[in-house]
């Protein structure tokens, strides 16, 4: 008996503890032109109160960029072809399984009807996961956001929204 109190004691501490299954927060993709032109790619740390903490994509460095010094932000989106391409397969298999099984003869002359429901999915599931690929890669945008420019009132607004997006969202 004592020894199910005691695994049920360590199950449970294993299955609630929620640091043993915390991930840790990833910030935002960024890739920031400078004013002088130059760009630097790497995830969003933390926004401060005049400027963002990048973690530098290459070197892996933390660099913190001054918000005057920054010309245009870009954030990378994540890109959605790949659910476009699994729902144009699926609604394509769907409507083509569909359209095709009807065209088929009870004879089995040319197509059975269930070859011929066979035949029309793989049409129509090939060809609508084209079409949702496309779909989703002319949807994929990145967000630009230009500062230069900018009043500094408008520069703190941005920056503000853009905490949101970083890995450290309170960051003083």
């Amino acid at each position: 008996m004592k020894k199910s109190i005691a695994l049920f004691l360590v199950f449970s501490i294993l299955a609630f503890s929620g640091n043993l299954f915390a991930t840790e927060r990833k910030g935002a993709n960024l890739i920031i032109q400078r004013v002088d032109r130059i760009r630097v790619r790497g995830e969003l740390i933390a926004v401060k109160q005049d400027s963002i903490l990048l973690l530098e994509k290459y070197s892996g460095a933390d660099m913190a960029i001054d918000s005057r010094d920054i010309g245009v932000i870009k954030i990378e989106g994540e890109s959605g072809v790949l659910a476009g391409i699994l729902v144009g397969l699926i609604l394509g298999a769907g409507v083509g399984y569909a359209i095709g099984y009807p065209q088929g003869s009870e004879s089995g002359f040319l197509f059975s009807k269930a070859a011929a429901g066979r035949i029309g999915a793989a049409i129509g599931g090939v060809l609508c996961a084209l079409m949702g690929a496309g779909v989703a890669m002319a949807l994929d945008r990145d967000k630009k956001i230009q500062l230069e420019g900018k009043s500094d009132s408008q520069i703190q607004e941005i920056l503000k929204k853009l905490r949101k997006k970083a890995r450290v969202r309170n960051y003083h």
